[in-house]
């Protein structure tokens, strides 16, 4: 593993080719050298479920997976062990080897402009129509729509019944008419959100993963596995490479050496700040190896993000985010310093992460509804 990480993956990671086409060599070199389906049973594309392999890959990739795997954050990460636990064996076999060796790239088709953090009020519609679903309505937020082929759409199947009870929870393939992926661009000026509007959209009949209606179960199921992936995500990376791209906190070797690049690793206050963010690396990859709330995971992931990106706007720039676009290196900071605060929106605000530590891990009183 050690072996794999330090000579693939840190070609790939300082490769200049494309983003897309690194992503998909290291997937599909992850799948070659049998670490991309840890897991997942053999029948289904991957390589075993032994845990002690999951442990030691699980440690031993810790900051050094290449920045291109969170391309596939939202396939790997979310849509194939949802597909594994509640998918058909058809969909199975359809979906995780390609999944998993990063031949089809995955989005999810989730939040609307009327549904973000209540999304049981989805309005998006899906009517069966002999052997096809027809799809019609409108996603935002969507990370990466415009490089899937695929996605998990949650959408209204039954009009009529209670708004938890009649969503379903079915594949869309991405490139067909019926699909147009708009980019939102954000503050950062990078677009990694799309909205997408789907006219008549057609899916599979039998693209159902668990139940028809039964949508809310496997839709929570599929959250819990985005608070594992956002909170657990590889954190201080090992090489050099600065990506402008995820949502990953700064990691502290980089800070540590812009403060010492700045003069500034005499300070006290700097070098308190600096031990804060080693302290939170270090906990957050120590709360990846125990089996607690995935929440947890979020808000510290959400936490350290934050004040890594304040302790680099302190150390990088002379008046808040004002830099020189022809520095690359400040144009970095600047890309996380304006990035942090989506952490602490994707896959569910901090507030609802603490709703449910209380309500579902430490049995307190529900919120009032």
């Amino acid at each position: 593993m050690r072996e794999f990480l330090d000579t693939v993956g840190v070609e790939i990671d300082e490769s200049d080719e494309p983003t897309m086409i690194r992503a998909k060599r290291w997937r599909a070199a992850l799948y070659d050298a049998g670490f991309a389906g840890l897991g997942y049973e053999a029948r289904h594309g991957g390589h075993g479920t032994d845990p002690d392999k999951m442990r030691i890959w699980a440690e031993e990739s810790r900051g050094s997976v290449p920045g291109v795997e969170a391309t596939f954050g939202i396939g790997v990460g979310m849509a194939m062990p949802t597909i594994r636990d509640y998918g058909t064996d058809e969909l199975k076999d359809r979906f995780l080897k390609p999944g998993l060796s990063g031949e089809e790239v995955w989005c999810q088709l989730y939040s609307e402009p009327e549904a973000g953090s209540d999304l049981a009020s989805l309005r998006t519609t899906a009517i069966l129509d002999g052997d096809e679903w027809i799809v019609n309505g409108q996603k935002v937020w969507t990370s990466g729509a415009q490089h899937s082929q695929m996605a998990i759409l949650l959408a209204r199947t039954d009009p009529e019944a209670p708004k938890h009870k009649g969503i379903t929870m079915l594949i869309l393939p991405m490139e067909q008419p019926g699909v147009e992926v708009r980019p939102l661009v954000q503050m950062t000026g990078v677009a990694e959100f799309n909205e997408v509007f789907m006219t008549d959209a057609r899916i599979p009949k039998s693209w159902v993963v668990g139940e028809v209606n039964g949508g809310w179960r496997t839709a929570v199921a599929l959250l819990g596995h985005e608070r594992v992936q956002t909170g657990t995500a590889s954190v201080g990376d090992a090489t050099e490479v600065k990506t402008k791209t995820g949502r990953k906190p700064l990691p502290f070797h980089h800070l540590k050496d812009l403060a010492e690049r700045k003069g500034r690793l005499d300070d006290a206050l700097v070098r308190q700040d600096l031990a804060v963010v080693y302290t939170g690396e270090k906990l957050m990859g120590w709360l990846g190896q125990r089996k607690l709330s995935p929440s947890i995971g979020k808000l510290w992931r959400t936490r350290q993000g934050r004040f890594a990106a304040d302790l680099a706007g302190k150390l990088a720039f002379g008046s808040g985010a004002a830099y020189d676009p022809a520095d690359e290196d400040l144009e970095y900071w600047n890309y996380h310093i304006l990035n942090c605060r989506g952490m602490s929106l994707g896959g569910g605000t901090d507030e609802i992460q603490r709703n449910t530590l209380g309500e579902r891990v430490l049995g307190l009183p529900r919120e009032p509804r």
